[in-house]
């Protein structure tokens, strides 16, 4: 290990118990979304990295299309940090807004509580641990004192759960960032390279209600919406044997989360919500995907006396996939990762999706690697008593800071 790796090493060593400190303080602000209401955060976030001496640039979303798009407030945010000309510009992605904590916690979901090595709490794992992570990353790099070129970024954004497209999304189209590389938020010791793209839609079945004792007089959506359930589920050993060439990336998936309708026990249901997800691998085509699957749904109900179905996309999220430029990153993380954990890591694809991709759609290398454990169950992402080791936020730092030397640093 050179001299400049050991001083980044024992630099987070050293205030370690403040990145600790720095990671309570972002968890203990709830970013439930829903509802969305994710401004505060911004601010609470902003307001402890001017104690580094670090400005903020707060970037709020119009809200009318924050409203639109069912959530209450955004504002994102973006460090700048210059260096010396004749570098890349390195851009740490990692998101504030979290699920809803839900119910059955033994730790308080948002107290930040450090018990047995580990810390508790809603998005300690996916993603605030990573707020940590890259700002001691990046003050480490910069406490080193050697001369750096190109640019560092800090992008902290709230609409990861809602599909990203207000967050890194509306980062990007407004032009306020256009980076060389991002590293985006991880959720294991695994640097992801590629995921699933995500189709969802709500599915509006229209009949006709009508009295239970005369059902004839009424059409019955939930009868038309199980034709439908059917055809969907029906399609999943189909779906099961395409295979995806990606490692860690098995075939495509779909499902019904939720289903909403009728009106009373004794009534003839008139409409039926459902809501479902269709997984697609980096292989398929969204748009050839979403025909299809529109037209399983309506051909379902084809013919149905009194039935009229509605359906709308919710998100349309596009597959993450490496770009030329992406091999430098997982290269380096690999080593770093190597001298840190004495292992070589993997670099694969996940069968979930995150707001990484936008930053792929513009022709940006990305990959996600950040603090978490071996495999993501450990951690309890987005279930009760999610946690993090912290010797897994401390290793993870280490090797981001290690990585944004190689990056940036003049040899």
């Amino acid at each position: 290990m050179t001299a400049h790796a050991e001083q980044l090493n024992a630099w987070i060593d050293a205030h370690f118990d403040e990145e600790i400190a720095f990671l309570q303080r972002v968890v203990q602000q709830p970013t439930d979304t829903p509802p969305g209401n994710n401004a505060p955060h911004a601010e609470l976030v902003a307001q402890l990295l001017s104690a580094y001496g670090w400005q903020a640039e707060k970037h709020a979303v119009p809200q009318e299309q924050v409203e639109a798009y069912g959530m209450q407030s955004i504002t994102n945010l973006i460090v700048r940090r210059p260096y010396a000309p004749g570098g890349p510009t390195v851009a740490l992605n990692a998101h504030g807004d979290v699920v809803p904590p839900g119910d059955n916690w033994t730790y308080p979901p948002y107290g930040g509580q450090v018990v047995d090595g580990y810390i508790y709490g809603r998005a300690t794992a996916v993603s605030k641990g990573d707020f940590a992570t890259y700002v001691f990353a990046a003050r480490a790099l910069e406490a080193l004192g050697v001369p750096l070129k190109g640019a560092l970024e800090l992008h902290f954004t709230y609409d990861e759960e809602f599909g990203g497209l207000l967050g890194p999304g509306w980062l990007l189209e407004q032009k306020l960032t256009r980076p060389d590389f991002v590293i985006a938020a991880g959720f294991s010791y695994n640097i992801v390279t590629a995921h699933n793209a995500c189709l969802q839609l709500e599915i509006t079945v229209h009949g006709k209600s009508g009295h239970g004792a005369m059902p004839e007089t009424g059409h019955d959506a939930l009868q038309a919406a199980s034709k439908i359930l059917n055809a969907i589920y029906g399609q999943l050993p189909a779906l099961k044997k395409i295979k995806s060439g990606v490692p860690g990336i098995d075939s495509p998936t779909m499902l019904v989360g939720r289903i909403d309708g009728g009106t009373n026990t004794n009534v003839v249901p008139g409409k039926v919500v459902m809501k479902m997800d269709r997984r697609m691998i980096p292989e398929e085509d969204p748009v050839q995907v979403e025909a299809q699957v529109r037209a399983l749904i309506e051909d379902a109900v084809r013919g149905e006396e009194g039935i009229r179905v509605e359906i709308r996309r919710l998100l349309l999220s596009h597959a993450l996939r490496p770009l030329p430029g992406s091999q430098q990153l997982v290269e380096s993380l690999q080593k770093n990762a190597l001298s840190i954990l004495g292992e070589t890591i993997p670099a694969q694809g996940t069968p979930l999706y995150a707001d990484a991709r936008l930053y792929g759609e513009h022709g940006i290398p990305a990959v996600l690697y950040g603090a978490g454990p071996r495999t993501v169950p450990e951690s309890n992402a987005k279930k009760a008593d999610e946690r993090l080791a912290l010797d897994d936020l401390r290793k993870a730092s280490k090797i981001v800071a290690l990585t944004l030397y190689d990056l940036l640093a003049q040899k």
